[in-house]
């Protein structure tokens, strides 16, 4: 989702910084096409379950252009593990990776951007927030923490002029995932009012919404992004 999201930024005009870990040569690679294209971005890399690294990378993202004016908060891993077998270490992997590195990254940014007339900070949760999976019981639960998290940043940076959402995608495509995973495609498909699975683009175009100003009055909100599963029945 990360390149999704960073090309559509791009096309609106942002001067955009790609964050990679592990994935170095997609994000130069992002950054290549994205300058190819006429458009202003940098790559840089940061372990962002170490608080000092959060920092150090929303520093030098703002310092770059000179300000920095919205944040997505996109970092996230989803192993799978029967809850009666999790181990506290898989626990906390994964709240580090998806929880705490979005609260380290915005606690870093909300000062510059309050000190330059206000910004944008989105998360990115998950349907999942509110509708968990077998297996899935640490990431379920760092999602639905993501979503408290920005209500409560919403609550008290408001008055720093900084807007704080979420965007929970539902299932996105990748390359191989529907034969990896054909039943579980089949179903998605089956149940989504719109008959197909979502675009890292789908994702990319709700945080440039929550990131513009048609969105200057919407903050502590949740946008889901799922083509409307979440409104299937249930039973």
């Amino acid at each position: 989702m990360g390149g999704g999201i960073v090309t559509r930024f791009a096309l609106a005009g942002a001067a955009v910084v790609a964050h990679y870990r592990t994935g170095r040569e997609a994000a130069l690679e992002r950054v290549e096409r994205i300058r190819a294209d006429g458009g202003d971005a940098l790559a840089l890399s940061a372990d962002l379950t170490d608080e000092a690294e959060c920092g150090r990378l929303v520093a030098e993202a703002a310092a770059w252009r000179g300000r920095l004016t919205a944040l997505v908060n996109n970092a996230g891993v989803q192993p799978t593990r029967p809850l009666a077998d999790l181990a506290a270490d898989e626990w906390r992997h994964v709240v580090d990776t998806n929880l705490t590195s979005a609260f380290a990254c915005t606690q870093a940014a909300v000062p510059l951007m309050a000190g330059a007339g206000g910004g944008s900070v989105t998360h990115i949760a998950s349907i999942e927030g509110s509708r968990p999976a077998r297996e899935h019981a640490h990431y379920s639960a760092s999602k639905a923490a993501l979503i408290m998290h920005a209500r409560s940043a919403a609550l008290e940076y408001g008055a720093l002029g900084v807007r704080v959402n979420t965007v929970s995608p539902g299932l996105i495509d990748r390359p191989g995932l529907d034969t990896a995973w054909p039943e579980g495609v089949g179903r998605w498909q089956a149940a989504a009012p719109l008959r197909r699975l979502g675009t890292s683009e789908d994702v990319g175009d709700a945080c440039v919404f929550l990131a513009s100003p048609m969105a200057r009055w919407v903050t502590g909100h949740d946008l889901v992004v799922d083509g409307g599963v979440s409104c299937a029945p249930t039973w």
